[in-house]
């Protein structure tokens, strides 16, 4: 059997890119022994392209997790959690933010560039041999400094600003925390099941307010390999005075994208 050297996969709500490929195995038998390894993961909020390399390809991992990426996200404005997404502790301003678009642009133009940013709290990034969200969960932040990396975005386009009802805030988190993926591994105990029960509580004040609708700013976004979006929408709910969190994520394109003067390409690309 010739083994091809990538399968593009389009990772659904709530799984983690392990699950997303034993997935794909089980629809796909014959692999099931075929080594496999996701080049760039995605949270288990975020959707959509998700590399996986496959054999010998495995080896060239690095290669492949350099590329740039091209996302779609929503930006929910003040609600914010300590995650950045819905499965996160979530905090509500009682402002209502609706800023109109020329302020948005103004301050996605400032995200633009390279940018030298800590790693979000959150995350797989490893200080002391133990990932940056379990010392979240155990308390432990303050203890360590929290490394920083480089971030590129190339372009991030303002698609639309809406209102979204309470209403359909409520139906759309529920469903996204009806599919919070769970772990049976024993070094991930803490954080196991997400704060699953602690997460929809956190989110019970919000529902049961007086009727009221969110703005919500849909965002296209192209950046470099290890962006996060979640802290990127983190920072434009600070730079609008309220809480923000990237309600959602999905990615639609890896590959190389150059600009040209006023002309901008995609090199080497893969899609849905």
């Amino acid at each position: 059997m010739k083994i091809p050297p990538y399968v593009v996969l389009d990772k659904k709500l709530g799984q983690t890119p392990l699950e997303a490929i034993q997935e794909w195995k089980a629809a796909h038998p014959e692999y099931a022994d075929v080594p496999a390894s996701y080049a760039g993961r995605l949270d288990p909020m975020a959707t959509g392209l998700l590399l996986v390399l496959l054999g010998d390809e495995c080896k060239q991992k690095e290669k492949y997790t350099k590329f740039d990426k091209e996302y779609e996200v929503e930006v929910l404005l003040d609600i914010g959690s300590d995650t950045g997404d819905v499965l996160g502790m979530a905090t509500e301003n009682d402002s209502h933010t609706v800023p109109n678009t020329d302020k948005v642009r103004e301050i996605l133009a400032q995200e633009l560039g390279i940018h030298l940013r800590a790693y979000p709290a959150f995350s797989s990034k490893t200080v002391n041999g133990t990932p940056l969200f379990l010392h979240a969960l155990q308390g432990t932040l303050d203890t360590i400094i929290i490394p920083e990396h480089e971030e590129t975005f190339y372009r991030i386009q303002l698609r639309s600003i809406d209102s979204l009802p309470l209403s359909e805030l409520q139906q759309r988190v529920k469903e996204m925390l009806a599919v919070a993926p769970k772990s049976d591994e024993v070094w991930k105990a803490l954080g196991a099941d997400f704060r699953i029960h602690e997460v929809r509580n956190s989110w019970s004040p919000t529902f049961l307010q007086p009727d009221r609708s969110y703005t919500v700013l849909t965002l296209r976004i192209i950046c470099g390999s290890g962006a996060y979006m979640r802290t990127l929408a983190q920072r434009i709910g600070t730079a609008l005075g309220t809480n923000a969190l990237a309600f959602s994520i999905r990615r639609t394109r890896i590959g190389t994208y150059k600009k040209f003067g006023p002309l901008s390409l995609w090199f080497s690309l893969f899609k849905l």
